[in-house]
C-alpha cells in the first residue's frame, strides 16, 4: 500500500491573498485614469485611513520600511558619530539604517519573548546615545513603558520599529505610536502589505511630520522651491490603493492569527523543555507576523518539517552583530548572550489567516513526532 503523501502547510500566503486580483485592477483603473501617478490624493487618502486607523495624529508613506527608518533618525538629526541602541535579533534593515545615516548601531540583549531588554539598555547608554530604536519583533511588542521610561530618565529619542505590527496592540495603544516616530513596513510578508514594497512613517509631532513630508520629497516646498536637499522616498499610488484595500482585512486577518496561534501554543506547550514558547503577557496583542518558538536540535527539526510537508523557516540564524557588518563594531560570540542562544533554536512555524486548523494540529503533531523519536 502507497503512503498518503504528508499534509502540505504552506508559509507563503500571498496566493490566496491575492487569488482574486479584480478589486485591485478595479481600484487600479480609476487611478490610471486619473494619472495621479505621484503622490496626490491617493497617497493622501491611505495616509489619513491608516493614521485612524492607529490613532496617531500623522502618517507619511514611504517607498519602503528601510526608508521609513532612515526618514525617522534624519528628522531626529541622529547622524555622523551618533550612537543608537537596538538588538540584534531582528531584520538587517533595522542596523542597516542607523548605519545608513553615518551612526553607529550598539546592540543589547533580548528578553524571553525576544524583544529589546530593558535591563540591558541602561548599561549601554553613553555620552553618545541619541536614541532608542526598539524593534516590535514577529509582530509581538517589547516592554515600551520601561523603555519609554528609560528615554525620558536620560533624554533620549525613540524610534519603533513597528514593521510588523499593524493589527497589534500594547497595553491599549497600537505599536508605533509610543515613541517620537512609528515607523512600518508592508512587504509582501507583512501583516499589511502591498503588491511589492512600501512603507510609512507616524508622529504625533507637528515639526517633524513637517519636515519629514518636505525630505521624502526632494525638500520641496512645492514645483518651484526646494526648501532643503531631501531625496525621493515617496510611496507610490499604485501600492497606495493596494494597502488601502488589504487595511480592511487587516483586524480579521490578526484575529483569525491569533485564533490559530493559541491553538498552535496548546499543541506545542506539552512539549517543553524541547519546545520553549515565548509569554504571552495580557493587555499585548500580537500580529503573528512570524510564529516563533525554541526548539532544540533545531536544524533536525527543520529537515523533518519540510519532509513532512511543513514549510518552516528560521528568521535568523546569525544574529546581526555576529554578521560581517558588523565587524568593526567588536562584538564576538558571548557578546549578547541570551541573542545566541535563541538564535540557535529559533524556528519559525507557517501561521496565517488562510490555514485549517486541521493544519496547525498537524503541525504539531509532526513535531510532537520528532521528538518522540519516530517518524
Amino acid at each position: 500500500m502507497t503512503a498518503a503523501p504528508p499534509m502540505r502547510v504552506p508559509y507563503n500566503y500571498l496566493p490566496a491573498q491575492f487569488a482574486d486580483p479584480e478589486p485591485y485592477f478595479s481600484d487600479w483603473r480609476a487611478l490610471i485614469r486619473s494619472t495621479e501617478f505621484t503622490l496626490g490624493p491617493y497617497v493622501e487618502a491611505f495616509e489619513k485611513k491608516f493614521a485612524a486607523f492607529i490613532g496617531s495624529r500623522h502618517v507619511i508613506g514611504t517607498n519602503n520600511g528601510t526608508d521609513a527608518l532612515i526618514l525617522a533618525l534624519k528628522a531626529l538629526g541622529i547622524g555622523a558619530g551618533d550612537e543608537v541602541i537596538t538588538v540584534a535579533a531582528t531584520f538587517y534593515a533595522t542596523a542597516g539604517a542607523i548605519a545608513a545615516v553615518g551612526a553607529v548601531p550598539v546592540f543589547v540583549d533580548v528578553d524571553d519573548r525576544y524583544q529589546m531588554d530593558p535591563s540591558a539598555v541602561t548599561a549601554a547608554i553613553t555620552p553618545r546615545t541619541r536614541a532608542l530604536l526598539p524593534v516590535h519583533w514577529a509582530g509581538a511588542s517589547p516592554d515600551m513603558a520601561s523603555l519609554a521610561e528609560i528615554a525620558r530618565k536620560h533624554g533620549l529619542r525613540v524610534v519603533e520599529d513597528a514593521c510588523m505590527g499593524p493589527g497589534g496592540s500594547v497595553q491599549g495603544r497600537h505599536p508605533g505610536t509610543i515613541g517620537d516616530i512609528g515607523c512600518f513596513s508592508m512587504h509582501p510578508l507583512k501583516p499589511l502589505h502591498v503588491m511589492g514594497d512600501g512603507g510609512m512613517v507616524c508622529t504625533g509631532d507637528d515639526r517633524l511630520h513637517t519636515w519629514m513630508k518636505k525630505y521624502r520629497n526632494h525638500g520641496m516646498v512645492d514645483r518651484d522651491h526646494i526648501e532643503f536637499w531631501g531625496v525621493n522616498m515617496r510611496l507610490q499610488p499604485l501600492q497606495a490603493v493596494v494597502a488601502s484595500r488589504v487595511l480592511d482585512t487587516v483586524p480579521q486577518s490578526v484575529a483569525r492569527r491569533n485564533e490559530l496561534a493559541r491553538l498552535l501554543d496548546e499543541g506545542l506547550r506539552p512539549l517543553a523543555p524541547q519546545v520553549t514558547l515565548p509569554p504571552r503577557p495580557a493587555g499585548y496583542r500580537e500580529t503573528f507576523s512570524l510564529y516563533i518558538a525554541c526548539c532544540e536540535r533545531r536544524d533536525a527539526l527543520l529537515a523533518h518539517l519540510v519532509a513532512h510537508g511543513v514549510e518552516a523557516k528560521v528568521h535568523y540564524p546569525v544574529p546581526l552583530h555576529l554578521q560581517p557588518a558588523a565587524a568593526a563594531l567588536g562584538y564576538r560570540p558571548g557578546s549578547l548572550p541570551r541573542t545566541e542562544w535563541q538564535a540557535a533554536r529559533l524556528l519559525t512555524l507557517p501561521l496565517n489567516q488562510y490555514l485549517e486548523t486541521s493544519q496547525v494540529a498537524y503541525m504539531a503533531e509532526t513535531i510532537a513526532a520528532f521528538y518522540r523519536g519516530r517518524p
